[in-house]
């Protein structure tokens, strides 16, 4: 999944993957119109602005792309569902309850977050979990559950521990260690660990800095059982996960016979 930032300030890259040659390579297109973190506000009207002239230059020029929107609000997830989006990435943990109606209504996939209750936009202080694995395991069961008690069909639901978002590096590195747990669940398990604060913090390096660490992140979640993996650098997450694949095969697949 290839992050498309239709913003200048995306923490990360300052808005280099604004430009959609980023994104070659990848299968699933995550196209988002509003920064994670704290910044400028950005009405609905703005972010649609943003976001679905994209989303339907995209669907005509790639057909056979999955396209995701990155969006927390019913009404750019609507407004983007009309354009031609597939899959809409909630990762506010439904901060806005009618997104997963939308989903349901033009027959989405929706991927499922955890923010630990953190508003939208909005820097964790001092998370605490009693039991984090169990309660982030709990958390996107309940959500997956409501998704489709609204009526996203369960083959079209992915979770997401959404590592940093809620969570202090601590966490989003047991929650690395723990991905087997989180796909035990049955359902997809989508990571967003690509140049994330808990990788610099943990190596302590820059965000310039963060390229070999978020490798070896995606080739543990993989390991472990991840079936998506939302990334700056796709081609280089390619060939980490094509290599994570080749060494997890059966000795029979390898032998030269």
């Amino acid at each position: 999944m290839a992050v498309i930032n239709r913003t200048r300030d995306s923490f990360y890259d300052r808005g280099a993957s604004y430009e959609l040659a980023a994104a070659a390579g990848a299968e699933i297109l995550d196209i988002g119109g509003v920064k994670a973190g704290p910044g400028d506000e950005v009405s609905v009207a703005e972010e649609i602005r943003r976001v679905v002239p994209v989303v339907a230059a995209l669907r005509e020029r790639h057909p056979g792309v999955v396209l995701s929107v990155d969006t927390w609000r019913a009404p750019v997830g609507a407004a983007a569902a009309g354009a031609g989006a597939d899959l809409l990435n909630d990762t506010w943990g439904g901060a806005d309850p009618g997104l997963a109606h939308v989903a349901a209504e033009h027959g989405l996939g929706l991927v499922c977050a955890h923010s630990g209750g953190l508003a939208p936009r909005q820097r964790p202080h001092r998370p605490a979990y009693p039991n984090l694995a169990g309660g982030v395991i709990a958390a996107l069961t309940v959500a997956a559950e409501r998704a489709m008690a609204a009526g996203v069909s369960p083959d079209r639901i992915v979770i997401d521990p959404a590592h940093d978002f809620g969570k202090n590096t601590w966490h989003s590195l047991e929650l690395t260690r723990r991905t087997a747990d989180l796909a035990a669940t049955g359902w997809p398990v989508l990571v967003a660990v690509s140049n994330k604060d808990f990788v610099g913090e943990a190596l302590d390096v820059g965000i310039a800095e963060r390229g070999e660490g978020t490798l070896a992140v995606l080739a543990i979640c993989a390991w472990e059982g991840a079936r998506l993996f939302r990334v700056h650098d796709v081609a280089a997450a390619r060939e980490a996960l094509a290599a994570v694949t080749r060494l997890r095969a059966e000795p029979s697949a390898l032998s030269p016979g």
